[in-house]
C-alpha cells in the first residue's frame, strides 16, 4: 500500500505454527536511495522479494536496511536479503541491538526457557523433523553485520529526510523513523495496530514494559499523520492524541 510518494507499507503474510501472521515492513526511496526497515522471519525471504516486487521495484533495489530492534521477526531475513542482493546494503541500527543483531550477544528473549515453550506451542500434527528444525533456528538465529550505527535524534539525509526516534522499552534498543515529507511514522513494536485501533506496546512482548511506555513520549514532538507497526500495519487517525492517550497523558 503506497502512503504517499517515495514510502509504501509492505505486508508479507504466512501461516506460522497452525495461524497466518501478517507483518509489515516498510519500504522508502529517492532518486539515489531504496531503504527497507526491517526483514522478515526467517526463511521468508521469497515472500518478501514478492512484496517488494508488488511495489514496482525488486530487492536487488535496495541500498540501506533500517531495523528497528533484535526479534527473530525483524532481522530473520536481513542475512539472507544481504546476500540476494549484487550491490552492498548498508545495514543501520542502534549500537545497543547492533551487538545482538550480529551475533556477538544472544537474542534477549529466546532463553532456553522461551526456545522450549515456543517449540512445545507448535500444533502435534508438526512432523517432528520441523520441530527440530525450528529449534535449530531459534538456538542459531541468522547473524549479520551492522555497518553503520545511529542515534536518537539524528536526521538521516535519505527520501526528504528521515528522523531516527528512541522507543526503548520493548527491546533495549529499540528505534523507531519519522518519514518527514510523509509524516509518517514506523514504529516497529514500539506500537500495535489490533482490530483497527492504535494500541501500545503488549506488556507480554516487552523487555521493560515501563521503559517501553514512558519512551512514546518521545514520539509526541513530531506531527504524525500517519503510523505503520509491525504487527497490524497502518493507523490512520488523530495520531499524535491517541499516542497521547497510550501515554496516559
Amino acid at each position: 500500500m503506497q502512503l504517499d510518494k517515495g514510502i509504501q507499507l509492505l505486508q508479507v503474510s504466512s501461516t506460522i505454527m497452525g495461524r497466518t501472521e501478517s507483518i509489515h515492513p516498510t519500504l522508502m526511496w529517492d532518486e539515489d536511495n531504496m531503504i527497507l526497515v526491517d526483514t522478515t522471519y526467517p526463511g521468508q525471504l521469497p515472500l518478501l522479494q514478492e512484496a517488494i516486487l508488488s511495489t514496482g521495484f525488486t530487492i536487488h533495489n535496495l541500498t540501506s536496511i533500517f531495523i528497528t530492534h533484535q526479534d527473530l521477526d525483524h532481522i530473520g531475513s536481513l542475512a539472507d536479503v544481504i546476500q540476494t542482493c549484487p550491490s552492498p546494503v548498508q545495514v543501520f541500527s542502534s549500537s545497543i541491538e547492533k551487538p545482538y543483531i550480529q551475533g556477538e550477544k544472544k537474542l534477549i528473549k529466546l532463553t532456553p526457557e522461551a526456545i522450549t515453550q515456543a517449540v512445545n506451542s507448535m500444533p502435534e500434527s508438526v512432523p517432528v523433523e520441523w520441530r527440530h528444525a525450528f529449534r535449530r533456528t531459534l538456538e542459531n538465529p541468522p547473524k549479520t553485520a551492522v555497518n553503520s550505527t545511529i542515534v536518537p535524534g539524528e536526521e538521516l539525509p535519505f527520501c526528504g529526510g528521515i528522523v531516527v526516534v528512541d522507543t526503548a522499552g520493548h527491546t533495549p534498543g529499540h528505534l523507531s523513523f519519522y518519514h518527514k515529507t510523509s509524516q509518517t511514522l514506523i514504529a516497529g513494536d514500539a506500537l500495535n495496530v489490533v482490530s483497527g485501533e492504535l494500541q501500545g506496546p503488549d506488556p507480554q512482548y516487552c523487555h521493560d514494559y515501563n521503559m517501553a511506555k514512558e519512551s512514546l513520549k518521545n514520539l509526541l514532538t513530531y506531527d504524525i499523520k500517519k503510523v505503520i507497526c509491525f504487527h497490524g500495519g497502518l493507523y490512520e487517525g488523530n495520531c499524535n492524541r491517541r499516542i497521547s492517550e497510550i501515554c496516559g497523558l
